[in-house]
């Protein structure tokens, strides 16, 4: 889509594509973990109400990180071929916009955070830090996908609160999996990019990995593996969650040996996050299968 046909449009189609709602992959993958959290927590069955809290507010949250993300790169954003056409960078909201909807996000996401219980409330709010200043870890930090990571991991520790109240071991376990995770996925994402932030001077897992990103992917993949399999272990989960776990093994050594490849297409890399959308929703069925059969 050109800048011109972006300007002739409703400003609620542009505020969408701000949001990124016009690409759910992205919304999804941060919902999986904290879907995941709440369903173990609960021995796969938490409460539909508390189940709703945290789908509506890992959107509010994701909306919100996106529209930051984007008032901080307004400038990086036109530059980079992926992003040229996001509505801050192509100029077609304002940046007074563009806060308004950070906040109105924000303020979706606190008011859901008042319905959890004091430990999640404060986790709450101990991520907005995170997820505000992870746009610019890029600037000043080797690995901003760790940053990213973390932000992510946020969503299994109050998933996990909201039904249990403390942090335990499987809480740790499941937060472990998830920061490498998205590191994995993560980098995948910012591997074709990878000319582009070299030219302008920020940083990504990608640059710093160098040559060895794939397997530094591979690694990040099998520590999730690893880490889920403690967990499933640790946890007594019946054989529907091993099922599903070998699909998942199955996915991401196919996505490392992929990356291996010498030559393949740039689509390659949204592909494999695509993917990981899916390994996610599976690796879910199998963790609600695994915890009420047991």
């Amino acid at each position: 889509m050109t800048q011109y046909q972006q300007t002739l449009e409703p400003i609620w189609l542009n505020i969408i594509r701000l949001l990124r709602w016009d690409k759910p992959a992205g919304r999804l993958i941060l919902m999986i973990p904290a879907l995941w959290a709440i369903f173990l927590a609960a021995d796969g069955t938490p409460p539909l109400p508390l189940v709703g809290i945290i789908v509506l507010g890992s959107l509010a949250t994701s909306a919100a990180g996106c529209v930051i993300n984007d008032l901080w790169d307004k400038d990086i954003d036109p530059q980079v071929e992926r992003t040229k056409t996001r509505p801050l960078a192509a100029r077609v909201l304002s940046v007074r916009v563009g806060i308004v909807v950070f906040l109105t996000a924000l303020i979706c996401a606190a008011v859901l955070a008042f319905y959890l219980n004091r430990l999640s409330f404060w986790l709450c709010v101990a991520a907005v830090p995170v997820i505000v200043c992870y746009p610019l870890a890029k600037r000043v930090f080797p690995v901003p996908q760790l940053v990213l990571s973390l932000a992510w991991g946020f969503g299994v520790l109050i998933s996990w609160t909201a039904v249990t109240g403390n942090l335990e071991t499987s809480t740790w376990l499941l937060w472990g999996a998830t920061v490498c995770w998205t590191l994995g996925f993560d980098t995948v994402y910012a591997m074709s990019d990878r000319e582009d932030d070299v030219r302008l001077g920020v940083n990504s897992s990608a640059i710093f990995f160098g040559d060895r990103a794939a397997e530094a992917v591979g690694i990040f993949f099998a520590a999730t593996a690893f880490l889920l399999a403690y967990l499933g272990i640790y946890l007594g989960l019946q054989p529907v969650f091993w099922f599903t776990w070998g699909i998942a093994l199955t996915g991401w050594s196919w996505q490392y040996l992929r990356l291996r490849q010498p030559e393949f297409s740039q689509s390659v890399y949204g592909q494999i996050f695509s993917q990981n959308v899916w390994l996610g929703f599976v690796l879910l069925i199998g963790m609600i299968g695994g915890s009420v059969l047991s």
